[in-house]
């Protein structure tokens, strides 16, 4: 993930936090939510928003290397683009 995806993913969490709505929304609707914000996602992406909880806690499985993600996709699957108890 590069310092603006970092940014941006952080200012999404924070919003999140703030926001009891607009983390609903994300959790509904990651991409139209996040397109609202003016992050886009890229087509052929599908994008879950999973929430870490006191007794939750969501392990998140990158894939096979021989993906054919672009780094660019792969930052932004890896990075989030979700909010999680974690900034």
């Amino acid at each position: 993930m590069n310092e603006e995806q970092t940014q941006q993913y952080s200012q999404i969490v924070a919003k999140c936090w703030a926001d009891a709505e607009f983390k609903a929304k994300l959790i509904a609707d990651p991409k139209a939510t996040l397109a609202a914000e003016s992050i886009a996602v890229p087509d052929g992406i599908e994008l879950r928003v999973l929430e870490n909880t006191a007794t939750t806690v969501n392990l998140v499985l990158p894939p096979p290397e021989e993906s054919e993600l672009s780094d660019e996709d792969l930052g932004f699957v890896t990075g989030g683009g979700g909010c999680s108890n974690a900034p």
